[in-house]
């Protein structure tokens, strides 16, 4: 099949679909490769950079389509640019189904197949081809270096010469990939960073990565696993909680960074206007959500405004084109294992198996018809965050009954062995020469002490060297020794394939214990 990637025709976007890289990798799965001219040129990538890799480049975007039997794009189609497109075509892109349902209609009367990169189902598998994350990613990170650009002071706290300069104080609201990004990036700029999210589970990822969970006092807290990873709508008891906790952080706060989303609906209202002007002049606003109208109150979509009382709220809806080479690359690299998964014999035709979760799940047009929204996956999208149980704590009084119970069990149980171990011996002692019952009781003594000596070692030290076969072994080794100078050629034999067999596991035992030490040595 040919693959064919447009110029994005949206104004301000730099990034393209297809990169020299990601056109090597599609060549090797039996696809040829084709190129608008100049699609490239906004993100580093030149013409002679796609021909060296063995991309053809045509002059048009009708020479594109016209050549091609699969066109990858980066946004979604204009209704112009879906016109173009030839009947039976297969479209991968950036969609929007919920969004767009006329566009859609559209692609499906034109007998388009529709891979939409955002409906991508969040399960493992498709972590490869998940281009919301890789975008989100990238918003986050460069939200910080706006924050940054706009920011009047260091990030990290320093102690010069010529005087004090505290940290800056970073609130991240939303711990998604984009929340996380941004989290790891002003961390490591050396910021104080405090990050909130509804769903509790995220709170060890944001404390692993150095950040404070913002943690709020509420009964019904949202478990993300039953919204597949997204945040949902939050109850008004719960918003009203959510705000007050924001107006008592408000006034500390150097830079805020919001990026919640809930999927098919208008950005929530987190960042309240008398939470603006709470803030001290020169903080800053980010707001990663301004193309769904956006978290704060005041936030202008496309635009930088600085408010009355000095805070920059910056409303940009372009980070990840900000970055469009990086950006570019990762995308392309999505749109490769989405076709790699589409072409499983690698033999450069593609097989549309609606039966596999991640391909049903981003196709939202096929065969003539609308297949949006698709059936829940099979596997779940993630696995839901057990609590951890609470251990109830002991009383004294509790505690030393439960010591008294542990102790008169363990004496019974003991007194038991022994009464029963006296009745076996007393019992072999009735038919049994003097001379073996000797041997026997000194046989039956090792074994004891052996047993207590090892059994009461807690499983986690134990090795190789520390074992119940190893003490085994080694009686067996010494009743073989005593043995082997016998005068009976079969007993001699038997004694010396003893020590032979108990031997191998007990150097065994040391070659082992030996690698094992070797994995904590540095060199």
């Amino acid at each position: 099949m040919k693959i064919g990637a447009l110029t994005e025709v949206f104004p301000g976007e730099n990034r393209v679909a297809m990169t020299p890289d990601s056109a090597t990798q599609l060549l090797k799965l039996g696809h040829s490769c084709c190129i608008e001219a100049g699609a490239g040129a906004k993100a580093g990538f030149s013409d002679a950079l796609y021909s060296a890799a063995g991309v053809t480049v045509l002059p048009t975007a009708a020479d594109v389509i016209a050549a091609s039997d699969v066109i990858v794009k980066v946004r979604g189609p204009e209704a112009a640019e879906l016109g173009t497109l030839a009947e039976g075509q297969t479209l991968i892109s950036f969609f929007w189904p919920a969004q767009n349902p006329e566009l859609l209609e559209a692609a499906a009367k034109k007998n388009l197949t529709v891979v939409a990169m955002d409906m991508v189902p969040r399960i493992s598998r498709a972590q490869k081809m998940d281009a919301l994350s890789s975008m989100a990613n990238i918003a986050g990170y460069r939200a910080v270096i706006e924050a940054g650009n706009n920011f009047g002071r260091f990030f990290t706290g320093q102690v010069t010469a010529a005087g004090k300069v505290p940290p800056a104080k970073v609130l991240i609201v939303g711990a998604g990939v984009a929340g996380l990004a941004a989290i790891g990036t002003s961390v490591s700029l050396g910021a104080i960073v405090h990050a909130f999210d509804v769903r509790p589970e995220v709170a060890e990822q944001i404390e692993s990565m150095g950040a404070s969970f913002v943690f709020l006092e509420f009964e019904a807290s949202q478990d993300g696993a039953a919204t597949g990873g997204y945040a949902a709508p939050s109850s008004p008891e719960f918003r009203e909680k959510q705000l007050a906790k924001f107006r008592e952080l408000a006034p500390e706060m150097d830079i805020v960074i919001t990026t919640a989303l809930i999927p098919g609906r208008p950005a929530p209202k987190l960042w309240t206007e008398d939470m603006v002007a709470m803030m001290k002049p020169g903080s800053v606003i980010v707001d990663l959500a301004a193309e769904r109208g956006g978290n704060c109150d005041m936030t202008v979509p496309d635009q930088k405004i600085v408010t009355e009382n000095g805070v920059t709220i910056v409303g940009y809806t372009d980070f990840p084109s900000r970055m469009a080479a990086q950006a570019s690359t990762l995308y392309s690299t999505n749109i490769r294992h989405m076709l790699t998964d589409l072409t499983p014999k690698k033999d450069g035709v593609i097989l549309h198996n609606m039966e596999d979760d991640v391909i049903r799940g981003a196709t939202v047009a096929h065969v003539g018809a609308v297949t949006y929204p698709p059936p829940p996956p099979k596997i779940a999208a993630i696995a839901a965050a057990k609590p951890k149980e609470k251990v109830k704590e002991l009383t004294p009084e509790e505690r030393r009954a439960q010591e008294v119970a542990a102790f008169k069990a363990q004496t019974r149980s003991q007194v038991g062995l022994l009464v029963v171990g006296g009745a076996l011996l007393l019992a072999v002692g009735l038919v049994a020469p003097a001379s073996f019952m000797q041997h026997f009781i000194v046989f039956v003594l090792a074994v004891f002490v052996g047993f207590q000596v090892i059994w009461n070692v807690s499983h986690s030290l134990h090795t190789p060297l520390m074992a119940i076969t190893n003490a085994i072994s080694s009686i067996i080794i010494l009743g073989a020794l005593m043995q082997i100078g016998s005068g009976s050629f079969i007993v001699i034999v038997l004694a010396a394939l003893s020590v032979f067999m108990a031997g191998i596991n007990i150097f065994g035992g040391f070659l082992v214990t030996r690698r094992m030490l070797a994995m904590f040595q540095k060199s």
